[in-house]
């Protein structure tokens, strides 16, 4: 391979550059360029200057809500992904006759269609015959309104998403769970340790990295969320549920200011790099990624 010219190098790449230019490279130019601008798709592209961010700033009533929601729901589906995958994890990572099967069935809602969950779970949270209501009545519980009931329908769609996304973050746990020595839980039973000792001195450290990875994405998909939302309640009932990602959305292709849902995106990028950057700042230097 060291032999081999450059040129025929470059001559297998060219395909994925254009691409990548095509798709990736000249949308996010142009949406920097339309952030400055005023545009329907209709009439010509008009230069505004900062006025689109004043107006964001200043002047939308429903920006901050969607900016606050959207961090409700980061504030609630991370912690609880975050521990429902590492449960899932301790509980799969048994030398068990036949576990392989359930981790398959634990991962399986990661790679379904959301439009199929969003489905399940539109039936589950129904009103009047859904199987949560209908085992709370059961029970002798008072039936919830899920999706229609301000209070409830963001931890409503928390919980759906928490439940479709855990497959992946047990994936991750598991992982960094197998790959801790069983020397260093031999050596804490020799010195007395217990299985409680044994989990919040050694598991849990080690555990590190895949808490800072499921951190930062955490992140980085709760202040994009957007498909379960556009799929469940359309941010409703009234603007319980609308988001930051579907704020911009309505702006963009209902309302067809693209100018303005462009310098939306774009502040949408600067919180999610300066959150990122932070994290990594605050939290990468403590992590430990050597295990002995």
């Amino acid at each position: 391979m060291r032999k081999t010219p450059l040129k025929y190098v470059f001559i297998f790449l060219v395909p994925s550059l254009i691409g990548f230019t095509v798709f990736n490279i000249v949308p996010i130019l142009s949406s920097l360029v339309l952030a400055f601008t005023k545009w329907d798709l209709l009439t010509p592209i008009k230069f505004v200057g900062i006025n689109n961010f004043i107006q964001m700033f200043t002047k939308d009533p429903i920006f901050w809500p969607s900016l606050g929601r959207t961090l409700l729901y980061s504030s609630m589906s991370i912690p609880l992904g975050i521990l429902t995958s590492l449960i899932l994890a301790l509980a799969m990572n048994r030398p068990l006759k036949g576990i392989a099967i359930f981790r398959v069935i634990y991962f399986v809602p990661y790679v379904s269609s959301m439009i199929a969950v969003s489905m399940v779970w539109k039936w589950l949270y129904n009103d009047q015959f859904g199987l949560i209501n209908t085992f709370l009545s059961f029970l002798g519980l008072q039936p919830q309104s899920w999706l229609s009931n301000a209070t409830l329908v963001i931890p409503s769609l928390v919980i759906m998403d928490v439940w479709k996304g855990a497959g992946f973050g047990m994936l991750i746990y598991l992982a960094a769970l197998q790959g801790i020595p069983e020397q260093l839980y031999e050596a804490a039973t020799v010195d007395g340790a217990n299985a409680f000792q044994s989990f919040f001195k050694i598991t849990l450290p080690l555990l590190g990295p895949a808490h800072f990875y499921m951190l930062v994405t955490g992140l980085i998909n709760g202040f994009q969320v957007f498909d379960s939302v556009y799929l469940m309640t359309q941010g409703g009932p009234g603007f319980a549920s609308r988001v930051f990602a579907y704020n911009l959305y309505q702006s963009a292709f209902r309302q067809f200011q693209m100018g303005y849902a462009s310098s939306m995106a774009w502040f949408l990028f600067f919180i999610i790099f300066a959150v990122t950057l932070l994290q990594f700042k605050r939290l990468g230097g403590k992590v430990e990624y050597d295990v002995i």
